[in-house]
């Protein structure tokens, strides 16, 4: 495994990845990362964003939803509540869980509904990147 990286994505529902990779940029709490075989250890929140990876030239997305991300050295743990292969995303049904989230946004802030905002908000983050690498990096 020399010059790579073993990245693992890990969900609730199950292991996602868990290949050989080159390198592996994701969004961390404090800002985007990237990691390259030999990094330095260490350990922060990940945010609702984009995880890419690379393997054999070849650029590979996935949809992340928050958790935890360790570094080992030549081993990248992702430990997040859900996750998504960008062609796995259902477009449509991302552009819905959009126009629900907006639209809850919106009641809550005319007062018409007894509505949790940042659950709602985080709602509309989520769909808006679902949304936004699915546009861009699915092959029309």
């Amino acid at each position: 495994m020399e010059n790579k990286l073993k990245l693992e994505v890990i969900t609730p529902y199950g292991e996602l990845i868990n290949e050989d990779v080159d390198e592996v940029y994701t969004t961390g709490a404090e800002g985007d990362f990237g990691v390259l075989p030999g990094h330095c250890p260490f350990l922060t929140a990940i945010r609702i964003g984009s995880l890419s990876y690379k393997k054999e030239g070849q650029t590979y997305y996935l949809f992340v939803n928050r958790g935890y991300c360790e570094v080992l050295n030549d081993r990248v743990l992702v430990l997040v509540g859900s996750a998504e292969r960008v062609e796995e995303i259902d477009v449509e049904r991302a552009k819905a869980a959009l126009a629900r989230a907006e639209e809850k946004i919106r009641k809550a802030q005319d007062g018409e509904a007894d509505i949790d905002l940042a659950r709602a908000q985080a709602a509309l983050e989520r769909a808006t990147i679902r949304v936004q690498l699915a546009t861009k990096l699915i092959p029309k």
